[in-house]
């Protein structure tokens, strides 16, 4: 069996805007692409809320900073055969980056660092997916309204980015905003029935990786 490690934010942990409060395990989008894979393949989730890709958050108690993590998280779940990443959205707030050309330049950083760790065991790198996050909407919430001030504009950026990004360094990419929408509740977040659209979409382009 295979194993797929699924880095991300609160997208990936399975933020509702509806409360707020967590979707159930069984409709978030990396327990739903483990449930498409049909037993094939074992799908770790490693979400946080407000995770970014390289940026710290000095208001969080907790390491929002996805680059210092991840190189620990490699090992303690390996051996890997993929990791699928989608960040990008928290490094749009204002106070963090706010920018998409930064969002691509820190995915780059994260694919060096799967590709580049030093896995336990003689293991193997495991291959990369890179997933950008769909686009932030408006919202009538102004704490969020606020928070993500240009992540309107910016985050439209992202799929154009990170396709490019891929192509270059040869990693797999997914664009989630073709198959699912973020609320309006709150601009970010996504309803139960988005997030699992996400883990649909994106199990053909998983399966294909696995397999070639």
């Amino acid at each position: 069996m295979k194993t797929i490690l699924c880095f991300g934010d609160s997208l990936t942990w399975g933020y509702d805007p509806d409360g707020p409060g967590r979707h159930a395990d069984k409709v978030r989008w990396p327990s739903v692409l483990e449930a498409e894979l049909g037993g094939t393949a074992r799908v770790i989730a490693e979400g946080l809320n407000g995770r970014t890709t390289v940026f710290d958050d000095f208001a969080s108690g907790a390491d929002r900073n996805g680059a210092r993590v991840l190189p620990t998280l490699l090992t303690s779940h390996a051996p890997l055969d993929l990791v699928v990443i989608m960040l990008g959205t928290n490094d749009m707030k204002p106070f963090i980056c706010g920018h998409a050309f930064g969002a691509k330049q820190g995915m780059r950083r994260l694919i060096d660092l799967v590709r580049g760790h030093d896995y336990p065991l003689g293991q193997t790198a495991p291959r990369v997916l890179i997933m950008s996050p769909p686009p932030a909407c408006e919202t009538p919430d102004p704490d969020f309204a606020a928070l993500f001030e240009s992540a309107r504009i910016e985050s439209a950026k992202l799929a154009g980015l990170y396709e490019s990004l891929a192509k270059e360094t040869g990693a797999g990419f997914f664009d989630s905003g073709s198959v699912a929408s973020t609320s309006p509740l709150d601009g970010v977040h996504l309803d139960a029935e988005n997030t699992s659209s996400i883990g649909r979409g994106l199990a053909p382009v998983v399966r294909d990786m696995l397999e070639h």
